[in-house]
């Protein structure tokens, strides 16, 4: 998702509430921020935050992170809160490769991976999120049976994360060529998502659990 630039950006994302400026200060120590013991859930490229703002304002007793590498869609994001203060939601702008370096071992209950890029070039696969390189990674910061619920409307990348999910410990649970094929109660849709179905591309969707058995 591309956005113009913002000139002072990293000055202003410190002044909304919600936005954590130096997110490895609190690996391991989630619960506290929080000031609770609420599962913790994490999008991975929130882009503009739609679908993670919904997520925490349907769920209260669920404690959410966006995460997006770009400070200006983190700043997007932020202001589409505006005044709206979600105790169970926060940002942060970081990269897939620092994970382990913001969450502990098991301290996640699942990491919703919506719509990243598919980085066509084969020579680039191992950018691409659902890599088994950063699904190592999900793996150590999700608790057992902790879930990755990966969404895209690229086939080309469905089929290489699901090849990829299989040469790992973990382990698939649900596998769809799309998700609206379908009525879904209570789904929540990105905002690349709305733009697809629109268009009539179908969603496709798979879960993965970790196995730490």
């Amino acid at each position: 998702m591309r956005v113009r630039n913002i000139a002072g950006v990293d000055q202003l994302l410190p002044e909304f509430d919600c936005f954590i400026e130096r997110p490895v200060e609190n690996k391991g120590r989630w619960k506290a921020v929080f000031g609770n013991s609420n599962p913790l859930h994490i999008e991975l490229g929130m882009g503009k935050g739609q679908f993670i703002t919904s997520l925490a304002k349907e769920h209260p007793n669920i404690n959410f992170i966006g995460i997006e590498k770009s400070e200006e869609l983190v700043y997007k994001a932020l202001q589409r809160l505006g005044d709206m203060r979600l105790s169970n939601l926060y940002m942060i702008c970081e990269n897939a490769e620092n994970l382990k370096e913001i969450f502990g071992e098991g301290e996640l209950e699942r990491i919703y991976l919506n719509f990243s890029d598919p980085w066509v070039k084969a020579r680039h696969a191992k950018r691409r999120l659902p890599h088994r390189k950063f699904l190592a990674i999900y793996s150590n910061i999700l608790k057992a049976s902790g879930e990755l619920r990966f969404r895209t409307d690229s086939l080309m990348l469905f089929e290489f994360a699901l090849e990829e999910i299989k040469a790992t410990a973990m382990q698939l649970r649900e596998v769809s060529y799309d998700i609206h094929s379908k009525p879904l109660e209570g789904h929540i849709m990105t905002e690349y998502e709305e733009k697809f179905t629109r268009m009539g591309k179908p969603i496709y969707q798979c879960i993965a659990v970790a196995d730490k058995g």
